[in-house]
């Protein structure tokens, strides 16, 4: 969540900053003056208890004097003041519970060279990158053969298998088949490999409690686009980031340790609520997915590189698999909410003539941190928190359409890079099984 403190100190500041992401003043003027509300109470609950511990010091000392009436009399006034004390401390908790709620809703400041603007009509693309650009080759024509959807060569090969995971599980749940199976797999497999050396390899749960789901801010702003099993308190994640932000939630951790690097493949659930309708057809929205995230704790100081690393890192993965690409600088109204600033990758995918989210790099400052209570303990002996970056290295739904549409060969059969010969068992040709 927001710092309270800055707010405290630049108001105007933070109204302004909030106000680029649609927040209105008037919302952060009522945090403020729950904010002051919560303070005198905290002072009136605090001074009361006060009294009545020195009031409780006195009857003791008259009890021990013998002085029985006045004990009696200070014993009264001590219980009078003790209701006092417990009504002032409800209505404390009371304010509190608000001012937290309301706080929970609201999103981090952008950063000052994040783009404005209302929805995603307005990111800004800062850079393309295709096969042989380096070498003066323009941008990349594709032959009929590969403008074919995804979803109709996963059929013709029988690779993908729509119909039997919707019989399975409802529709938007894909079940790949066979060397399609085999692709996702080899992908994870590729990647996690790519990023070892630097980042720890985590294997989280694929579910999390309500606590560790609002660290992230997923809770409570996103809770219609998330998988809930109310009975036990647990939520599918929609991201490796989830437990991953809260591995060392409530610690704080020394700052040589840091960064701290981690990697995990996970499932990914998503019911994708606020987009019903939209993009249905294939793989280009689905409530399950494969993903390889990449996370790290760091000092204010590291985020820059931080970001940075894992950027590049997506980036490469999407030019060995040789597949064009553009890079977006998400706009104020397209953040997340918990983002301070965000970029996206997105790959063109020839079969449906469209261009396919499959990265976010974000920033997020000390925003999870504060909501996890991840702190780093400096050389001086002071502490903070903890800044979080994390991006998908990648996710692995769009790469496998792209990836089966870009290299269709005229013959229908799926010619796939090299560099996944090692993962594949040498069959980098996808053809249709033999009936």
């Amino acid at each position: 969540m927001i710092d309270l403190a800055q707010l405290r100190r630049e108001p105007e500041f933070v109204k302004t900053a909030l106000a680029r992401r649609g927040v209105d003043f008037s919302t952060m003027d009522e945090i403020i003056a729950l904010d002051v509300e919560h303070r005198r109470l905290l002072q009136e609950a605090e001074g009361l208890r006060a009294e009545v511990k020195e009031f409780s010091r006195q009857v003791g000392e008259a009890r021990k004097n013998k002085e029985s009436a006045k004990a009696d009399e200070l014993a009264a006034k001590s219980r009078n003041l003790g209701d006092h004390e417990k009504l002032a401390t409800q209505q404390l908790d009371a304010v509190a519970e608000e001012l937290r709620e309301k706080l929970l809703l609201i999103p981090n400041l952008p950063a000052p060279d994040v783009p404005d603007g209302q929805d995603e009509n307005d990111n800004v693309e800062t850079r393309r990158w295709w096969v042989g650009m380096d070498e003066g080759a323009t941008f990349p024509t594709y032959a009929e053969y590969q403008r074919v959807p995804h979803w109709d060569i996963g059929i013709e090969l029988g690779i993908l298998d729509l119909e039997s995971g919707a019989k399975l599980a409802g529709s938007m749940f894909p079940l790949y088949r066979g060397a399609g199976a085999r692709l996702v797999r080899a992908l994870g497999f590729y990647a996690l490999n790519s990023h070892i050396a630097d980042y720890e390899e985590i294997r989280p749960p694929s579910f999390a409690l309500t606590e560790t789901m609002m660290s992230t801010g997923h809770l409570p702003k996103s809770v219609d686009d998330m998988y809930a099993i109310e009975r036990d308190d647990l939520w599918a994640i929609p991201t490796a980031e989830v437990p991953l932000t809260s591995m060392n939630r409530g610690e704080i951790l020394d700052e040589e340790q840091l960064p701290v690097r981690l990697t995990a493949q996970t499932a990914c659930f998503r019911r994708e609520a606020g987009a019903a309708g939209r993009d249905t057809r294939g793989l280009l929205r689905v409530h399950e997915f494969d993903k390889v995230e990449l996370f790290a704790y760091c000092t204010p100081d590291q985020a820059d590189a931080a970001h940075a690393d894992i950027l590049a890192r997506a980036e490469a993965l999407l030019q060995v698999l040789g597949l064009t690409y553009r890079v977006l600088d998400l706009c104020t109204g397209d953040l997340g909410t918990s983002s301070a600033r965000t970029v996206d990758l997105e790959v063109y995918s020839p079969g449906v003539d469209r261009w396919l989210e499959v990265s976010s790099v974000s920033w997020f400052r000390d925003f999870q941190a504060r909501r996890a209570n991840v702190r780093y303990r400096t050389a001086a002996g002071t502490t903070a928190f903890v800044h979080t970056v994390n991006g998908s290295a990648l996710a692995w739904a769009r790469i496998w359409a792209a990836l089966v549409e870009t290299y269709r060969q005229p013959d229908g059969s799926v010619k796939l890079p090299d560099v996944l010969a090692p993962y594949m068992g040498d069959q980098l040709v996808i053809t249709k099984k033999a009936s």
